[in-house]
């Protein structure tokens, strides 16, 4: 054992001998640099798709709420740190190992926090996502996309993506087979002139068309109504 000696020589730091019981020291998160001081503007707002103003003042207020625990048993990771990991998974959309290896949390970890903040989003987006429900909103929105450029009657911009997926039933898994081939969910928005969103619908798969389910917009119903009297 002579020749291994120097992988035991540090062992006596973890441990604590009491009263004959060996008793180890619990393993703390390390404190790694705030991305937020770490990187410069551009830098995280390509690794984040926010800017640090809206991920350190905006974001927060809105779901810190449902991320503090109340004590701090089983080391408890920061709100900020869980908001930072599930931005960075949505940003780049890579593997959970990949993004838990930057700060040594286990898969596990990160697809649980990610998890919990997006269900902290959920529950708010009736709050911050919500069509124009008068004129006024409408007409202002008008104006808006006027100004900017020039191109009248536009009170939103609509548009889709597919986002990927496991498709979650084989018995139906051909249903999210996009036209590339691959398994997603065809996801609409609609936009307004200050890069708000008025309105989503996450439910269609990959193998839908945009023209579709345009009908389920808000404003695409009532432009129907208005222009041929029917009712959807």
């Amino acid at each position: 054992m002579g020749d291994f000696d120097f992988l035991y020589e540090n062992d006596d730091d973890n441990v604590f001998h009491n009263q004959g019981r060996v008793m180890l020291f619990r393993r703390y998160i390390r404190d790694f640099a705030n991305p937020i001081e770490r990187y410069t503007a551009d830098e995280f707002r390509k690794r984040y798709r926010f800017r640090k103003d809206t991920v350190r003042d905006v974001l927060p207020p809105i779901i810190f709420e449902d991320l503090i625990k109340l004590n701090n048993r089983e080391l408890p990771i920061p709100p900020l740190l869980q908001l930072l990991m599930a931005l960075r998974f949505y940003a780049t959309n890579s593997f959970q190992a990949v993004h838990g290896d930057m700060r040594e949390f286990h898969q596990y970890s990160v697809c649980r926090l990610v998890k919990k903040v997006s269900i902290a989003f959920a529950r708010r987006l009736g709050q911050y996502v919500k069509f124009l429900t008068t004129n006024n909103g409408a007409r202002d929105n008008i104006r808006r996309f006027y100004n900017k450029a020039h191109f009248p009657n536009v009170s939103g911009c609509i548009d889709g993506t597919h986002i990927p997926i496991v498709p979650p039933d084989a018995n139906n898994a051909e249903l999210y087979r996009n036209r590339h081939g691959r398994f997603s969910l065809n996801v609409q928005v609609v936009a307004g002139p200050r890069m708000e969103i008025l309105d989503i619908v996450v439910r269609h798969p990959g193998s839908s068309h945009d023209a579709g389910f345009i009908i389920e917009v808000p404003f695409a119903q009532d432009s129907i109504k208005m222009k041929y009297q029917v009712y959807c």
